[in-house]
């Protein structure tokens, strides 16, 4: 579920940025470390290392982590609440975070106020939300622009292809995979309805 933190700069960055988010928001809770880690089934050391930037958690792992904290996964990974009202989001102000599977998430828009987080996935080759199926708060649709990926809901494999869509509530147990050979691009929406 982790990975060590690659060289790059701004990966380094946006790891530092989601770690810090993580510390404040936890704290703001009045949670320690143990806390947390009980509320996700992560443990303490690897939270820990979250926190402090030196590892790389997967987009499940974040899931999980916002999720104990009364938080959408896009909120550690914006910094701040932008404004509601763009009507336009450029590609190069979208927020990219790079996971332990090794996964890229865009996030291109964090609405806050409608309950919906829209963001391009990729998943190069044998790579994946989580190495585990996960479940939380809300509800997804994913549609797949090229490649072909796997959506195990429930147990059950679902095959994708370009130009299909899945849907499912958050709650039922998931997990996104790329078996390969290339990289899968989706259009990921995702809802806080509970």
């Amino acid at each position: 579920m982790l990975q060590d933190v690659p060289a790059n700069a701004a990966t380094e960055k946006t790891l530092a940025i989601i770690g810090q988010r993580i510390r404040e928001l936890r704290k703001g809770r009045g949670m320690t470390l143990q806390a947390l880690a009980e509320a996700t089934g992560l443990s303490s050391s690897m939270l820990s290392l979250v926190e402090r930037g030196l590892a790389s958690p997967s987009i499940g792992s974040l899931v999980v982590i916002s999720e104990a904290l009364g938080k959408s996964m896009s909120a550690l990974i914006v910094e701040g609440e932008g404004p509601q009202d763009n009507l336009v989001v450029r590609a190069a102000e979208a927020r990219v975070l790079e996971t332990g599977t090794g996964a890229v998430r865009r996030v291109m828009k964090e609405d806050t106020l409608n309950g919906v987080t829209v963001a391009i996935n990729e998943y190069p080759a044998h790579t994946g939300s989580s190495e585990q199926p996960l479940s939380h708060y809300g509800y997804e649709y994913g549609f797949l622009l090229e490649g072909s990926l796997i959506v195990e809901v429930d147990g059950a494999n679902h095959v994708l292809k370009a130009g299909d869509l899945v849907s499912y509530s958050s709650q039922r147990p998931h997990r996104i995979w790329n078996p390969g050979p290339g990289t899968a691009r989706t259009l990921w929406f995702n809802t806080s309805r509970k």
